[in-house]
């Protein structure tokens, strides 16, 4: 049905005024800033290159009828720019150079902009488009509701992340292996700086993803919109901390890490399919080189054994 509806939809809508384009867009590779077109609903602008209708009409439609926001109150993101970017140099215009290779969307709070790829490349997963909107729209939402007041890197990330479903409970065995070798920074380091690597960023999305659902554990959906309330009219986040749990940042970290092994222990990280086929793995390497140690050591017992190949009373008699 909204296939068939498309066509009228984007004739009607995508003269609607707008947020001026920013100046990096105007600089983007390609498409000519005269090219882009917008529809727009309810606060919520989508600009695309001809092209592109369809697909801008439904993620359109796929932000309107998402749920609202959790511990938010209805109505954030007030309004909000989302960039279908055509090809590579076009989302790294609009986005900004310094976003990583595996980096499938882009939040920009204080712009009110997110930027998608609307081209196939290795940003991109089959049915993951739905759950990078989502995130980039809670990064939106939070700061808006907010006011612009600074949010720690860990937070904003972790919050984003149960807007988007949650965290996975099945990784957890891995954030215990982790916290059990020292692997593990800090997450007031990842205020400072999210890693660029993939492999390390996955690691700081665990880390920030459970300590929200560690918060919403301890006191549900209602104590995580307590804390934001307060943090927004304070204007500090250890203020609010302190005021919903009674704790500061440096022991929310603690209690956090205690839940964590607590809460997903030793057993959750034998039971996972991964660690255990690896440490059998480990297991057989060491039981193949104790038995090939131990047959060298055999067949050196044994050649030490054996006569020598021309014993002496072989020897003919007169023969030197």
């Amino acid at each position: 049905m909204l296939a068939g509806k498309t066509p009228t939809l984007v004739l009607l809508l995508m003269a609607a005024p707008g947020p001026p384009l920013p100046a990096r867009a105007q600089e983007v590779p390609g498409p000519d800033p005269a090219a882009w077109r917008q529809i727009v609903s309810s606060g919520v602008w989508v600009r695309y290159v001809p092209g592109d209708s369809l697909r801008a009409a439904r993620l359109l439609a796929s932000l309107l009828v998402q749920p609202p926001l959790p511990a938010l109150p209805a109505g954030h993101p007030s309004e909000a720019v989302v960039y279908l970017a055509p090809d590579e140099p076009a989302f790294l215009a609009l986005a900004g150079e310094s976003v990583p290779d595996w980096g499938a969307g882009v939040a920009l709070p204080y712009e009110r902009t997110i930027v998608v790829p609307g081209y196939a490349s290795g940003r991109t997963t089959v049915g993951g488009e739905r759950a990078v909107l989502r995130h980039e729209w809670a990064h939106l939402g939070l700061h808006d509701y907010l006011g612009g007041l600074r949010v720690p890197r860990w937070f904003d990330e972790g919050y984003a992340r149960w807007a988007e479903g949650g965290f996975d409970a099945s990784e957890a065995w891995r954030l215990r292996l982790l916290l059990a070798l020292g692997r593990t920074p800090p997450l007031d380091s990842l205020s400072l700086e999210w890693p660029r690597d993939r492999a390390s960023a996955e690691v700081a999305y665990l880390l920030a993803a459970s300590a929200v659902a560690y918060l919403v554990e301890e006191s549900s959906e209602r104590g995580i919109g307590v804390l934001l309330e307060r943090w927004r009219r304070s204007g500090s986040f250890e203020v609010a901390l302190r005021g919903t749990y009674g704790v500061t940042s440096g022991q929310l970290e603690e209690d956090w890490r205690r839940w964590i092994h607590e809460r997903f222990g030793w057993v959750l990280v034998l039971s996972n399919s991964l660690v255990l086929w690896g440490l059998l793995g480990i297991m057989l390497v060491l039981m193949v080189m104790v038995r090939r140690r131990h047959n060298r050591e055999r067949m050196a017992r044994l050649r030490a054994g054996e006569p020598a190949e021309q014993p002496a009373y072989w020897k003919v008699e007169g023969e030197g």
